[in-house]
């Protein structure tokens, strides 16, 4: 097995779709580009948006953390009204002035994102994005939430702390292949939560793994939320 596996995360596109509440077709659509036929019936392609961490697997798309972290905040802006084409060249404006594959993982693109999604859109048709981000305060409102469960090291994206950095579920790309775990142990989310659910209590639970009852009901919540 490559040694690259335990630094990156692996994640399919399904369980990638959980994970951030994206649709796998978008996410597919985002990774591979797709068509689409204009008023005027005319066939147009949009080109991927990036390019993942993994090569396809067989045929079959596989992420890696730090596409996770992307996938995040592209659903942001997109929801934002943030257009395709804007958001396509602010990337690549980002990706060549950080020299990084995955620049909005960055906590540079968090302090400079706003001036380069204005500055790429000055160069397209679309309506200016000064109605959409008119002001600093704007921007933030969209990143702020993203940020509160990242934690960065070196600028760039290290850990996904899915309840929240004050609750014990992490998603590490150099812990058991990115799946979520329980941090301080390093027990797998779905593991607890399967365990739990067959057993009478989480305290005889958190007795079985020698863990605290707090780390198997977060667990159990963090699962939950993947279900629903």
């Amino acid at each position: 097995m490559n040694v690259s596996y335990f630094h990156t995360g692996i994640y399919t596109i399904p369980y990638a779709s959980r994970l951030t509440k994206v649709s796998a077709g978008r996410m597919r659509r985002w990774l591979r580009g797709y068509r689409y036929h204009d008023r005027d019936k005319t066939t147009r392609s949009l080109p991927p948006l990036w390019e993942g961490q993994w090569q396809p697997i067989d045929h079959t798309l596989a992420l890696g953390f730090l596409d996770l972290v992307e996938i995040r905040f592209v659903d942001a802006f997109l929801k934002a009204g943030v257009t395709w084409t804007t958001l396509h060249r602010a990337r690549a404006r980002a990706k060549e002035l950080f020299k990084v594959s995955h620049p909005f993982s960055t906590n540079r693109f968090v302090t400079d994102g706003r001036e380069i999604l204005l500055e790429t859109d000055g160069q397209s048709e679309q309506p200016s994005l000064l109605d959409i981000i008119p002001r600093q305060q704007v921007f933030a409102a969209i990143v702020k939430p993203l940020l509160r469960d990242l934690e960065y090291a070196g600028g760039t994206v290290v850990r996904w702390w899915a309840l929240g950095t004050d609750r014990g579920v992490v998603l590490d790309p150099t812990r058991n292949f990115g799946r979520p775990i329980i941090a301080r142990h390093g027990f797998p989310t779905e593991v607890l939560s399967h365990a739990a659910g067959a057993s009478d209590s989480v305290n005889e639970v958190a007795s079985w793994f020698e863990l605290a009852e707090r780390d198997v009901e977060d667990a159990v919540e963090f699962e939950r939320q993947l279900a629903a």
